[in-house]
Parts: structure tokens; C-alpha cells; sequence
């Protein structure tokens, strides 16, 4: 006898595709993960240049429900994330006001992505991949993408982006109407490093009034190197404005916003770069929690399904292999 459980394709590796791998990998069930980035994590990635890092996508997270924290007080006490104690604020042109709150705010450490590391060990990720489609083939489910391959799968868990699994599931109107509900929005991120510290009375800041909404210093989390790096996000209305922009010119129009909002003459920056997040946040989200199709075998999972938070992410990934075990309780038995 030869326990078997149905191969499974998930398709992105953002924290809530490694979710539902892990999960389904731990109970057996044999999966691949298809990602067209260069490496695992999405939006909670670590961007670096040479001695200069960056959390340039998600900046922190909390854990509000149960289930998440339990994961959350695991990675505590292994050292994969770590408090962050930044002093906070809010600007409003050029006026600084220190914020406090009790939430307890976490990072990844050294970097965002530390977490997504850990998620993706041991994983079969086939990094640098575009899943162009999908294709029945008898009872199971042909990844279609630039690399020939033979393999065939029951189950595909998408965890991309709305707009990128749309496509992809016009071999299920009914999933495909559902994902046409939700509605992403773009931000610009700029990086900027100087050579001494530039001395605002904050680490983290919320704007108001302005082209950009937060701004951090990169190198205030815990386990980052003494460099003075700083991430700044534009709003969704600017970065749709200027979404096709030159980076550089990006760059540029947003760091001299973040000196004018928050009151610092400008000083020159030894490095300066912007990256595009497309599709960086759901402005509707579905709050469905995940979408599921046992007929098909296809489901979807992603913040956009439950809520605009990592934690969203992480809680869409692990609903959608929890329907996916509770069809598979056990194995089957050849």
C-alpha cells in the first residue's frame, strides 16, 4: 500500500502561497510552488545593494488574531522576528507630532523576508517562473508556462495578485467572476541612504496632505546594519498618477517631498532608487477569506480575499489549505 495524497501546484510565493505549501507539504500532500520572482516573499521582501538593505515593501506587521499570534510567539522565541520600539509620529506640512499607542509592531529579522525564508525551506519553489495558464488535462490541471514540463497536477492554489490570477482562472468564470470584485492599488517605494544621521525625532512616520504617506528609518529595526537607509512610500492616488514613470525621476520627486513634509532642509543622499509595486495593497478586499472550488480543484488566497495586512496574507493562505485537508483528511490508500 502507497499513501498518496493529490499533488498540488501553488502558483506565487508571496507569505500567503508559502502558507498554504507549508501547511500542505507538513501533511503530506506533494507540492510545487511557481513564483515569477527571483526569490520567495512578495511583498514582505528585503531588497539590498552592495552594504545598503531595505524593507521596501511591507514595513511591519501585528497579530490581532489568535490563530496568527500562536505562529507569531513561535518566531519570537527562534529569533526570526523581534519587536520593533520605533519612536513614531505624524507629519502635516512640516509639522512633527509624536504618536504613542500600545500595539505591539513586529519585523522580521535582519530582514522582512526572514520569515518568508523560513515559510519556503525545504519547499519545491521553481523561482523566475510565469505561469502563462492552465490547461485540463484528463482529470488534472497542465501549469502552462516558458520551460516545457510533463508534470500534471489535481489541486492549483493561486496566490497572486487579482489582476495576475484573473487570467488564469477564465477556465473558471464562476472563481474568475468572484476575483474581479476585489481591486489592488499601486505604490511607488523610494530608497534613500546618507551618510550621517539625518536627525528627525522619529524613526516611523505617517504623512498627511502629501504625495507620500509613510516614511521609516530602515536601519531603527532590530538587526539591520548602522547604515542611515530610508523607505518611503508614495499615496495610491500619486503612484497611479505617475505609475509609469522613470524610477529615477520617482526617486527623486519623493524624497524632496519627504523633506518638505517633515520640515528637514534637504541634504544629499548617497544612494537613491524607487521600485514599482504594482499591485502593492487591496483597496477593496473581498473579505471572503479565501475562494475555494472543489469541483475544479482551484482555489485562491491572498490579503485581498481577507484583509490588507501581512497578517491577512498569512490567514488567507492558511484557510484555503485547511478547506484543502479537510477534503483529504487522510490519505488515500493505492
Amino acid at each position: 500500500m502507497i499513501e498518496v495524497r493529490p499533488p498540488v501546484a501553488v502558483i506565487g510565493a508571496g507569505i500567503s502561497g508559502l502558507v498554504a505549501a507549508r501547511l500542505l507539504a507538513e501533511r503530506g500532500f506533494p507540492v510545487t510552488v511557481y513564483d515569477k520572482g527571483r526569490r520567495p516573499g512578495g511583498r514582505s521582501n528585503t531588497r539590498t545593494d552592495g552594504v545598503y538593505a531595505f524593507d521596501h515593501g511591507c514595513q511591519y506587521f501585528t497579530a490581532r488574531d489568535r490563530r496568527f499570534q500562536r505562529y507569531v510567539e513561535s518566531w519570537l522565541e527562534r529569533g526570526l522576528i523581534s519587536y520593533w520600539d520605533a519612536r513614531r509620529a505624524s507629519c502635516m506640512r512640516g509639522v512633527v507630532s509624536p504618536v504613542q499607542d500600545d500595539v505591539a509592531r513586529y519585523v522580521g529579522v535582519p530582514g522582512m523576508n526572514a520569515i518568508a525564508k523560513q515559510l519556503a525551506k525545504d519547499l519545491d519553489i521553481r523561482s523566475a517562473t510565469l505561469v502563462e495558464g492552465l490547461q485540463r488535462d484528463g482529470g488534472s490541471w497542465r501549469i502552462l508556462h516558458p520551460e516545457p514540463s510533463i508534470e500534471r497536477y489535481e489541486l492549483v492554489l493561486m496566490a497572486t495578485p487579482p489582476d495576475n490570477a484573473r487570467p488564469l482562472l477564465a477556465v473558471n468564470p464562476t472563481l474568475q467572476e468572484a476575483v474581479s470584485e476585489a481591486v489592488m492599488q499601486p505604490c511607488w517605494t523610494a530608497m534613500a541612504v546618507f551618510d550621517y544621521d539625518i536627525e528627525l525625532p522619529f524613526d516611523a512616520a505617517h504623512f498627511s496632505t502629501s504625495s507620500i504617506v509613510w516614511a521609516a528609518r530602515n536601519n531603527s529595526k532590530p538587526g539591520r546594519g548602522g547604515h542611515e537607509c530610508w523607505v518611503i512610500q508614495a499615496s495610491p492616488s500619486w503612484s497611479v498618477e505617475h505609475l509609469e514613470d522613470h524610477p529615477d525621476a520617482v526617486s527623486a520627486a519623493l524624497l524632496a517631498e519627504f523633506f518638505a513634509a517633515s520640515g528637514l532642509n534637504p541634504v544629499p543622499a548617497v544612494y537613491l532608487a524607487a521600485h514599482r509595486w504594482r499591485y502593492a495593497s487591496p483597496s477593496k478586499p473581498l473579505n471572503a477569506g479565501c475562494l475555494w472550488d472543489r469541483a475544479s480543484g482551484l482555489g485562491v488566497c491572498g490579503d485581498w480575499c481577507h484583509s490588507a495586512r501581512m497578517e491577512g496574507a498569512f490567514l488567507s493562505g492558511l484557510m484555503l489549505a485547511e478547506k484543502v485537508i479537510d477534503e483529504w483528511p487522510r490519505a488515500q490508500r493505492d
